[in-house]
C-alpha cells in the first residue's frame, strides 16, 4: 500500500509476578492486532513479568514462569504474521538481560538487550540486569535454539520497513541507539519502556518521542507500563506515542484499567525517500548490523490516515500569528538585505487586486516598517488593461491607499495596441499572443519606471505559478526580487487572511480573498472577470498537493493519485484528478526552462524551485515515464 505500514503500541494489563495471566492478555491483543492489519506491535518493558518485580527478578521461578509463558505465546502466533515485540529478562553468561524480544509465526527472530540501566533514584536496574552495551554479532541459546542477540540487530522486510528496537533509558541518553540504527537504515524505531507518572513528565516524554523521530527521520513506537505494575514507590500509566518524522501521530490516554493498544499508519517508503533528499542523513556514520530477515507482514486494505490536503499550510493547531508572522519577517528581510545591499530605498511594484501582489505589497510594506522607511517609497503601480475588471482596480487602489503608499495608474491598452500594430497582430484574435503583449507591456513599465526613480522591481508570482510555468516568459516572471516565489497560492491565501487583523484594511483583504484568480488578460464581459485561472490550469489547492508530494519525497504518480482522492475525498472524483495531475506532470517538465533563469527570492518553506538552491533539473527532461506510471 504505497510504502504504509499499521504500527500499534500496546498497554496491557499487567499483574506484577504473573506471567501467565499477563501472557493470556498479550495472546489477546496479538491476535486483535492482527486481525485489524497490524505488521508490528510493541509492548512495555519485561512484558511478562512486570517491570516492578525488582528483586524478584533474580528468582528461579518467576524466570521460569516467564519461559512458560513465553512457549504458550508462541503456540498462539504460530499462524499470525503480525511481529511482535514483548519485553523479557534472558539469562546469558550467568549474566541477565533487560531485552526486547521479537517474534513471528511462533517464532523467535532476535533478542536486542538494554543498553543504558537507569540507577539513580526510584530506579535501580543494575541490581538486577548488566548493560548489553557492546554485544553484537552474536547469538544467544534459547529454547535451544541458537537466536541473533545484540544491540546491533536490524529487522527487515526486503520492502520499505526496517525496524530496530531500543528499551526505555536509551532514548533519554545522550547518544541514544535509535541515532545508529537510523544511520544504518532503520526508518521504524520501536521503544519498550517503563517510564514512571510524574508532574508534566508525559509531556516531555512524548516531546522526546517526537524530536527523536525527527532526528532520526523515522517512525517511533514508543509502548509504557500501565497501572497494574506496583505502586509501592511509583505509578505508571501506560503511555503509548506513535511518532512520524516530528509529528505526533497518535497518543493514548493514560491510566486505563483495561489491556489496550493505538494504531497508526506509517508511510516508511516516504521516509526512505526523504533520507535521499536531505544530505545531512548520508552523512551519518555507518558501522557493521546484523540484519535479520522477517516474513512479509499484514498488508493493510486502506490507508486509515488523515491526509492533509493543504500539506503547505500549517496545522490547525499552528498558532497562526505566529507562522504567518514569521512568514512575512522572512521575506521583509530577505527584501531588506536586497535593497541596502543595492543601496535602494525604493521599491515598484505592480499591484492588480489579486491574491500575489497583495501579499507581496503587504510583506513589503513591512520591510519598510522594520527599517523606518517612507511608505511613500514604495511605488505601486496599477496597470489597467482589456480585461481589468472595476472590482481588482478598485480594491488594488484602496489597499494602496490605507497602506499610504504611493499609487500610479499606466493604462496598458494603448502600449499593446501599439505592440500589436507593430507584430502586425489582430487584436480581435485573443491568442496567447494577445495575452503575452499585455504582459511584458506591465513589466516594462515596471522596470522602467524602476530605472527612472532608482528603485527595486519586486516580484509578485508565486510558487505554484513558478511550479506550473504560469506566466510570460520575459513578462511577469521576471523582477529584480522575486518575493513570493517559494510561496505556494494555497499558503498565499493563508498569509493574506493574518493580515485581517488589522482593521483598516480588513474589508478589503476579505475581498480579494473572494475575488477569483486571474490574469484577466481577456476582455471582460459587463465588467465581470471572464479569465478564471483555475478553469484553465486547475484547481491551485490540487496542484499545491501534487507539487508537495512529487518534490518533497519524490512520490511516485500513483500514489499522488491514491493521496490526493484520499485527501480531496468527495471533492473531486478520481477522473478529475487524474486530468489535472498529467496536466501538472506535463507543464512541471516542459516549463523548466523559465524555472532555469527566474530572478532571486527568499526561501520561505521546505520547498523551492530556484535553480540556484533546491532545484536543478533540465530544461528538456521528457514526461513520458511519469504520464505512463499515471496510466498504468
Amino acid at each position: 500500500m504505497f510504502g504504509y505500514y499499521r504500527v500499534a503500541s500496546a498497554v496491557n494489563q499487567t499483574t506484577v509476578a504473573n506471567p501467565a495471566k499477563n501472557a493470556k492478555e498479550v495472546i489477546s491483543l496479538i491476535k486483535e492486532a492482527h486481525q485489524k492489519e497490524v505488521s508490528v506491535i510493541v509492548f512495555p518493558e519485561l512484558t511478562l513479568t512486570g517491570y516492578t518485580a525488582s528483586d524478584l527478578l533474580l528468582n528461579q521461578t518467576l524466570l521460569q514462569a516467564q519461559e512458560d509463558a513465553l512457549n504458550k505465546i508462541l503456540k498462539n502466533i504460530k499462524e499470525i504474521n503480525t511481529i511482535v515485540i514483548l519485553g523479557y529478562a534472558h539469562i546469558e553468561a550467568d549474566r541477565l538481560y533487560n531485552c526486547a524480544i521479537v517474534l513471528q509465526n511462533g517464532n523467535i527472530l532476535g533478542l536486542v538487550p538494554k543498553t543504558y540501566l537507569p540507577n539513580k533514584k526510584e530506579f535501580y536496574e543494575k541490581r538486577q540486569f548488566v548493560s548489553g552495551k557492546g554485544i553484537v554479532r552474536t547469538t544467544t541459546s534459547l529454547k535451544g535454539d541458537e537466536v541473533p542477540f545484540g544491540v546491533d540487530l536490524l529487522f527487515n522486510d526486503g520492502k520499505d520497513m526496517t525496524f530496530g528496537v531500543e528499551i526505555c533509558e536509551d532514548l533519554w541518553a545522550v547518544t541514544p541507539p535509535s541515532n545508529h540504527m537510523a544511520s544504518n537504515g532503520a526508518n521504524l524505531i520501536f521503544n519498550l519502556s517503563a517510564s514512571n507518572e510524574l508532574i508534566g513528565k508525559h509531556e516531555y516524554r512524548e516531546e522526546l518521542v517526537r524530536t527523536q523521530s525527527a532526528r532520526c527521520m523515522a517512525a517511533y513506537v514508543y509502548s509504557s507500563a500501565g497501572v497494574g505494575e506496583s505502586t509501592t514507590d511509583t505509578v505508571y500509566g501506560g503511555h503509548a506515542i506513535i511518532s512520524e518524522y516530528g509529528t505526533t501521530l497518535k497518543e493514548n490516554e493514560r491510566f486505563r484499567m483495561d489491556s489496550h493498544f493505538i494504531t497508526a499508519d506509517v508511510d516508511l517508503e516516504r521516509l526512505r525517500w526523504l533520507r535521499l533528499n536531505e544530505t545531512s542523513f548520508s552523512d551519518g556514520r555507518r558501522k557493521p548490523v546484523s540484519t535479520i530477515k522477517v516474513s512479509p507482514t499484514p498488508a493493510i486494505s486502506a490507508v486509515e490516515r488523515e491526509i492533509n490536503p493543504m500539506p503547505f499550510v500549517p496545522s490547525q493547531y499552528a498558532d497562526k500569528q505566529a507562522r504567518c508572522d514569521e512568514i512575512v519577517q522572512i521575506q521583509a528581510h530577505g527584501l531588506i538585505k536586497r535593497m541596502t545591499h543595492a543601496h535602494i530605498q525604493k521599491a515598484v511594484i505592480g499591484i492588480s487586486g489579486g491574491l500575489d501582489s497583495t501579499l507581496a505589497l503587504l510583506s513589503t510594506h513591512r520591510a519598510f516598517d522594520i527599517m523606518g522607511w517612507d511608505h511613500k517609497d514604495i511605488v505601486a503601480i496599477t496597470m489597467p488593461g482589456f480585461g481589468t475588471t472595476t472590482r481588482t482596480k478598485s480594491n488594488a487602489e484602496k489597499l494602496c491607499e490605507r497602506l499610504g503608499v504611493t499609487l500610479k495608474t499606466v493604462e496598458i491598452t494603448n502600449l499593446s495596441l501599439n505592440e500589436f500594430e507593430a507584430i502586425e497582430h489582430d487584436p480581435s484574435e485573443h491568442t496567447v499572443t494577445y495575452e503575452n503583449v499585455q504582459a511584458r507591456a506591465r513589466t516594462s513599465i515596471l522596470m522602467n519606471t524602476a530605472n527612472k526613480i532608482g528603485g527595486l522591481v519586486i516580484g509578485t508570482g508565486d510558487l505554484s505559478e513558478v511550479a506550473l510555468g504560469w506566466s510570460t516568459y520575459n513578462g511577469d516572471h521576471m523582477s529584480m526580487y522575486a518575493l513570493n516565489s517559494s510561496i505556494p497560492k494555497t499558503l498565499v491565501q493563508y498569509v493574506i487572511e493574518y493580515f485581517k487583523s488589522e482593521e483598516k484594511i480588513a474589508a478589503i483583504i476579505d475581498d480579494i480573498l473572494a475575488t477569483p484568480i486571474s490574469p484577466e488578460l481577456l476582455p471582460h464581459k459587463e465588467d465581470e472577470i471572464v479569465q478564471h485561472t483555475e478553469s484553465i490550469v486547475g484547481p491551485y489547492e490540487l496542484h499545491d498537493f501534487f507539487l508537495y508530494h512529487f518534490i518533497k519525497y519524490g512520490a511516485k504518480p500513483e500514489k499522488i493519485l491514491y493521496l490526493a482522492k484520499k485527501a480531496f475525498d468527495i471533492k473531486y472524483d478520481e477522473e478529475h484528478i487524474k486530468e489535472w495531475l498529467t496536466l501538472f506532470l506535463k507543464r512541471f517538465f516542459t516549463q523548466q526552462f523559465k524555472r532555469s533563469c527566474i530572478p532571486d527570492g527568499p526561501k520561505v518553506g521546505t520547498i523551492s524551485l530556484s535553480p540556484r538552491a533546491d532545484w536543478r533539473m533540465p530544461s528538456d527532461a521528457d514526461f513520458e515515464t511519469w504520464i505512463k506510471a499515471l496510466d498504468n
